[in-house]
């Protein structure tokens, strides 16, 4: 390694070594509490040596200085503003969101423009663009076109777990549901039909575990791309290796001259993404192959690992809970009866107790602990306590929003650790702040795909529960205690179920 860039590292960590500790002290003439940690590693060292989980540390660090409308942890040695009042949540998200576009970025569409060219990562007007480009794709319309191809995917799953050897009804759901969000992405994205349950280590599944592993060297290299992305570049790290960027890529492009030569159309998001780069582009704002596969491999990062995870809560409740899968049963069943045993796209979509259900799974269980936001011009926040003083954020700093916590808060979800649906039906569903659900954000970034994730994640229990009961196991783990291996919630000892046919299942 050349001497100039050791110098350039060490003289990196001074600096900001530097500035960790003259910080501080000006946060604390604003009267801000300062949750600074360890140095280097800042306040989420403990997410970093796998001592907690990530949801726990953000949890405990939202609970301290409670009357505090917003405190600053260091992630890293970053200095980050964590805010804990719904109300500046909701107006940094949506009153003021034209002056917090952007995430925090990772590294440089040059050295990884997979990765960099997708939504969540894409800044200023190139996002605006890119979403009114893409949100065709995700509207009421297309979703219903695409519920055959995911309803298809689900019944399956369903009948491989009714159908069960005896010697194998002891099941860990997380494999399964993987399998099963892996399918639906590769018929419904990129239009290839998958069955993960034969073809156990396709391509399409061994690259979408790999994208979620965040263990070992890869964790190493996730450091580097999001906290020293300067450096990174110069070593031209990248999170989407090669050979996975060509397999992609190859995939789209052997779709689209399918659907040419064969003059075939599918109800897919490559499909619609196709019509509207032919219909709506002008020559110059076309979308290449590589910016077609972008705009789908979001999916793989957004909607394989956490979406299956959501599964995995939702049916962890519904199986220790019984009074709630008796309850879950008998609307599924009323809806055969009225369906004549197939369920239509607007009957799963009337049912009142599984969208309760899947959103009070994703009020206790949120796909992602927290959100952030870059401020991208001054702003001034209030003063975080009273006698405190009004703090400006310079362009550039950093806001995270504690999902977690808040939707562990007492203050807007009373008994906040008991699973009830029922928070969200009736009143108590038109009452809520939507400042306080904050499963897909907030405002104009909010998750593009949350319609997409709900539905296939709705069309999965109501197939499982349809054929299926569950019932915990000697390996089921009551409570649940979240792994700290991954970012993302999960369980430590995995989803541990007995999986018992149900004799309605002969309707379907």
């Amino acid at each position: 390694m050349e001497p100039w860039f050791i110098t350039l590292a060490i003289g990196a960590i001074i600096w900001a070594v530097y500035r960790y500790f003259i910080k501080e002290n000006e946060y604390k003439t604003y009267g801000i509490p300062v949750n600074k940690g360890i140095p280097i590693l800042g306040s989420f060292w403990e997410i970093f040596f796998q001592r907690r989980s990530f949801s726990d540390v953000i949890n405990d660090i939202y609970k301290t200085h409670k009357d505090a409308k917003y405190i600053v942890v260091y992630d890293t040695w970053v200095p980050t503003f964590v805010i804990r009042d719904v109300e500046l949540i909701k107006s940094i998200t949506v009153k003021h969101f034209d002056q917090f576009v952007n995430h925090r970025n990772f590294t440089s569409e040059k050295n990884d423009p997979l990765f960099t060219q997708n939504l969540f990562l894409l800044k200023d007007d190139r996002w605006k663009e890119v979403r009114n480009t893409v949100s065709p794709a995700f509207t009421g319309s297309k979703l219903r076109n695409m519920f055959g191809l995911m309803s298809d995917c689900a019944k399956k799953y369903g009948e491989n777990m009714a159908n069960l050897p005896g010697d194998q009804k002891e099941l860990e759901l997380k494999d399964t549901f993987n399998r099963y969000t892996n399918d639906v992405i590769a018929t419904c994205a990129f239009g290839v039909a998958i069955d993960s349950m034969k073809d156990r280590d396709n391509e399409f599944y061994v690259y979408g575990r790999y994208v979620q592993n965040f263990s070992g060297l890869r964790l190493l290299k996730f450091f580097f791309l999001r906290n020293i992305p300067w450096l990174a570049n110069l070593m031209k790290l990248r999170f989407v290796e090669p050979k996975m960027e060509k397999f992609f890529v190859d995939v789209i492009t052997e779709s689209i001259r399918n659907r040419e030569e064969n003059r075939v159309s599918r109800p897919d998001f490559i499909q619609s993404l196709l019509e509207t780069n032919k219909e709506k582009l002008e020559p110059g704002k076309k979308m290449t192959v590589l910016d077609l596969t972008a705009h789908l491999f979001i999916f793989f990062l957004a909607g394989f690992d956490p979406v299956s995870t959501a599964m995995c809560f939702a049916a962890y409740e519904i199986g220790i809970n019984e009074e709630i899968q008796r309850r879950l049963h008998e609307e599924i069943d009323e809806v055969l009866d009225k369906c004549n045993g197939e369920v239509t796209y607007e009957a799963l979509m009337g049912m009142k107790y599984l969208d309760a259900l899947v959103t009070e799974t994703l009020r206790k269980y949120p796909l992602t602990p927290m959100t952030d936001r870059v401020c991208n011009q001054r702003f001034e926040l209030p003063p975080t306590l009273p006698g405190a003083k009004p703090y400006v954020l310079e362009k550039g700093s950093y806001v995270q929003v504690p999902v977690y916590g808040i939707h562990r808060d007492e203050r807007y979800y009373p008994n906040p650790e008991k699973f009830e649906p029922e928070r969200f039906m009736g009143d108590g569903k038109r009452e809520l702040n939507p400042a306080t659900y904050l499963t897909f954000g907030l405002g104009p970034r909010m998750c593009i795909g949350n319609r997409f994730a709900l539905l296939e994640t709705k069309v999965l229990l109501f197939h499982v529960f349809a054929m299926c009961s569950l019932k915990p196991c000697a390996k089921t783990q009551i409570p649940i205690v979240f792994s700290t291996k991954t970012s993302n919630m999960m369980s430590k000892n995995g989803f541990w179920f007995n999986v018992q046919p149900r004799s309605s299942q002969t309707r379907m």
